[in-house]
């Protein structure tokens, strides 16, 4: 390349992932991050609490960055919430809003509104909120999901060891399940199954939509007039 000169790249387009605790997205999506990984994208994960009470707060941020590392996520963001109390609105609308505006996603990962957990429950109705101005926005599934009817799937034959190493960072969870025998690997790979048996796949991870582009979004120019969608908000 000449000096001076710089290369007419079109930016990558960004995927964001948020969970409540350590080890939420990789039970919920790890799969299809791995894969938005291996297409180029830059995938970001946003943890809005360290996951205290089920161990160590320094130990779980610790599972996090090395199971980060397996899935190829360009950065993990920090919420500083309290785990099991997280806040219903008051400041976490603020926190997620911060993050979807510095990472400007084509897609959002949550949790699925449907859920025995309060903290789950909590994030997933603020990120409809926080992420209204985010073309796709899909709902995943966990151990503590109730009433889940996925009606999108995305086919992890490809992804599944990286997603089965990734929850196997958190150490401190893995037998933490109140399944009696079952280690979140046995529930995360049932899942799995079940949810691939249902599209015709050996393994897939399954999503509820808020609403998803099949065809991206066009953009308006300064005068009004409709253009593909470019950059980040780009194909993927």
């Amino acid at each position: 390349m000449a000096p001076g000169k710089t290369a007419n790249r079109k930016p990558r387009t960004a995927v964001l992932a948020i969970g409540s605790h350590p080890d939420d997205i990789e039970y919920g999506c790890g799969g299809t991050l791995r894969r938005y990984v291996n297409m180029g994208c830059d995938v970001h994960a946003l943890i809005l609490t360290c996951g205290e009470q089920g161990g160590a707060a320094e130990v779980r941020r610790k599972e996090q960055s090395a199971s980060a590392k397996i899935l190829g996520l360009t950065k993990v963001h920090w919420g500083a919430f309290e785990d099991t109390r997280m806040p219903f609105y008051e400041r976490v609308i603020p926190a997620i809003e911060k993050t979807v505006k510095e990472v400007c996603p084509h897609t959002v990962f949550v949790h699925h509104g449907k859920d025995t957990h309060q903290d789950h429950r909590h994030v997933s109705t603020c990120t409809v909120v926080a992420a209204r101005n985010v073309p796709n926005v899909l709902f995943f599934e966990g151990p503590t999901t109730y009433g889940f009817e996925p009606s999108v799937f995305v086919d992890i034959r490809d992804s599944i060891k990286e997603k089965f190493r990734s929850l196997s960072c958190h150490r401190s969870q893995v037998m933490k399940t109140n399944v009696e025998l079952q280690s979140i690997l046995d529930i995360a790979r049932a899942t799995a199954v079940f949810r691939g048996t249902q599209c015709r796949m050996s393994y897939a991870e399954a999503f509820c939509s808020l609403r998803m582009f099949l065809l991206q979004p066009a953009e308006r120019t300064p005068g009004g007039r409709l253009r593909p969608a470019r950059g980040r908000h780009g194909s993927g």
